[in-house]
């Protein structure tokens, strides 16, 4: 094992043996900061059930930021799993064509989880902001395109900032 390796090995350890034992317990030692990446619109399909699952096509969107645009194209879908609690998590799946022809495919997993209430206004068509639910995920991308390949080495949340039954909008973040 190269030395790099083991010291940040023994780092991850050791802090977390020191957090464990409470010396951080009431401050976390590390801050997270975001960077914008970009808007991500879908249009969603009518859910197909499948066993407990409920599988939405995901037949066209966007992103759109400061360093990647580009369409949503097929195959793209959500296979949404919904819990006992009435919680969903989410499971998708899709591919970006960004608007200089290069290819990113996009997975991620997530949580949305609001009251019979809210699911109800969902249902009769209504938006919903992220007010109204708790609608978190966090996307991982692979490319083996040059120019875009720095998203190998990030990891994103996306936080939603309106969804209605045929459409859905994110707003992406890179953790830093």
């Amino acid at each position: 094992m190269e030395r790099s390796t083991r010291w940040l090995i023994s780092s991850i350890f050791l802090g977390f043996a020191a957090t464990v034992g409470g010396a951080s317990a009431q401050t976390p030692s590390v801050t997270v900061e975001t960077e914008y990446l970009g808007t991500l619109e879908l249009s969603l399909d009518a859910p197909q059930a499948v066993g407990p699952r409920l599988i939405i096509n995901l037949p066209d969107g966007k992103i759109q930021g400061p360093k990647i645009n580009g369409a949503i194209v097929a195959p793209s879908a959500d296979w949404l799993n919904p819990m006992p609690d009435g919680s969903l998590h989410l499971d998708v799946r899709a591919t970006i064509k960004t608007d200089d022809g290069e290819f990113i495919f996009v997975e991620y997993n997530g949580v949305i989880a609001g009251t019979e209430e809210v699911m109800d206004r969902f249902n009769k068509g209504d938006v919903l902001t992220s007010k109204d639910e708790y609608f978190i995920s966090t996307p991982r991308f692979t490319t083996a395109s040059k120019k875009y390949d720095w998203l190998n080495k990030v990891q994103a949340v996306a936080k939603m900032v309106t969804v209605q039954q045929k459409h859905l909008k994110y707003d992406l973040f890179i953790l830093r």
